[in-house]
């Protein structure tokens, strides 16, 4: 698809909102049913929306999976429409006929790729935003998933973080403290970093080498890889997001796995995984969390850096010196800026209630009424928010943050947040020796 008929594709997700918008309220104003009217928009906006994403790939789909992981914040109705559309994007997309992916195997594995692949499915098992999977038979007998990129996905990819570019650079002219260009250029780094397989088997290998003792979490075997292609083992398993409607005590179980993956990443493996999206990840028949597509990874080689987990703590323990400390070394604020501590500890006790919990049941209901408090222009604390800059460097660790409570809430687990921060979050604990010391006289 030509970069300039990408770019209309894009824009027409909100103009096209607008127009729904506009009959609508000509339908209402003529005598339809308000109530009516208003789940037809939805219905027709979130279908739009969906087959749009699904069909551009690249950036665009990729944000709309992210945004299906905290489904709890689309706009609810009885059919659960956006969930339910959105909802799709995180297993299966539009997938691209076999026909198209064929020299892609051609290119990269040579002209001996069927004898490297004697059986392979031509039906894709998911279909994501920058390639699709497909299970196959290596050559030594193993059960496979190969995943394959699309054609032209690089330069589709590059469009849509053109577009979002342009939009930042408007944005930031309206409102200079939102900071968003240094954003969009880590999120271009990142993704051309995910269009490398051979980058990702690299993470996804020490991942495994990282976990090989940990019965909880499994990782696949990386069999082989280039540019745009890579084999790994085959994982069976029950997808996450399937548990929703799963006991209460597996639901919690899963959850506990899901979570303690993200957060003991950095220290297992030297690499935060960044794409949390329940896609990603499957049950398997003895309760160990199954991990795939390791495309999105951060390295942190020194495990997770103590600035995140500092200001955390900073925020449960009420403290402004603490927390203006913390946000400077953090880079949210420059120093020596006035914030209004005591309105941000306010404005953040929704993100910091989980985490100052030994345990605490996450649902759809509270992360929607979080959200519509903090994002409320007539809450008197709503302004501090724009006080605040989010460095470069933390733009995909607040996404696994972010995801992993949409994640969590969309399971309605009930899990051990603050032990298993304290455990695998540098900073948030206070030193060993600090709370091992003797009481004074």
């Amino acid at each position: 698809m030509a970069t300039s008929l990408r770019r209309l594709r894009l824009l027409s997700l909100p103009l096209g909102t607008a127009a729904l918008g506009l009959r609508a309220r000509l339908a209402t104003l003529a005598g339809g049913d308000p109530d009516a009217v208003r789940a037809k928009l939805r219905r027709r906006n979130a279908e739009r929306t969906r087959a749009t994403l699904g069909e551009l790939k690249g950036g665009a789909l990729k944000a709309g999976q992210l945004l299906s992981t905290v489904d709890a914040l689309l706009p609810q109705d009885p059919e659960a429409t956006w969930s339910e559309a959105l909802g799709e994007l995180r297993e299966v997309g539009v997938p691209v006929p076999f026909e198209e992916l064929a020299p892609v195997l051609f290119d990269e594995l040579g002209g001996s790729w069927r004898r490297d692949l004697p059986a392979l499915d031509a039906s894709p098992v998911a279909a994501a935003s920058l390639g699709q999977v497909h299970r196959g038979r290596w050559r030594d007998g193993r059960e496979v998933a190969v995943k394959i990129q699309y054609p032209g996905v690089a330069e589709a990819v590059a469009s849509d973080v053109g577009t979002v570019a342009a939009m930042s650079r408007l944005a930031a002219r309206l409102a200079p403290s939102l900071a968003l260009p240094p954003l969009v250029d880590e999120l271009r780094t990142r993704l051309a970093e995910e269009l490398d397989y051979t980058r990702e088997a690299a993470v996804q290998t020490r991942f495994v080498e990282g976990f090989a003792g940990d019965t909880g979490v499994v990782v696949p075997e990386v069999v082989a890889a280039t540019p745009r292609v890579l084999v790994s083992t085959w994982l069976d398993g029950t997808p996450l997001a399937a548990l929703a409607d799963a006991p209460p005590e597996r639901r919690d179980a899963a959850a506990r796995a899901y979570q303690r993956f993200l957060v003991a990443g950095p220290e297992h493996a030297g690499w935060l995984h960044t794409d949390p999206h329940p896609g990603n990840f499957r049950i398997l028949d003895d309760g160990a969390l199954g991990v795939m597509d390791f495309g999105s990874a951060l390295a942190m080689p020194n495990g997770m850096p103590d600035s995140f987990g500092r200001l955390l703590a900073a925020l449960i323990a009420d403290s402004p010196a603490e927390v203006g400390a913390a946000l400077e070394d953090a880079g949210f604020v420059e120093p020596g800026a006035a914030v209004e501590v005591d309105k941000l500890l306010d404005y953040m006790r929704p993100f910091t209630e989980p985490a100052a919990a030994s345990e605490f049941t996450f649902t759809r209901s509270w992360l929607r009424g979080q959200f519509g408090r903090v994002n409320d222009p007539r809450n008197p604390d709503f302004g501090v928010a724009l006080q605040l800059r989010m460095p470069a460097e933390h733009l995909f660790t607040h996404r696994v943050w972010l995801g992993m409570v949409g994640v969590l809430c969309h399971l309605e687990a009930t899990v051990p947040v603050r032990s298993v921060l304290e455990r695998w979050l540098p900073g948030f604990a206070p030193p060993a020796e600090a709370t091992a010391a003797p009481r004074s006289a």
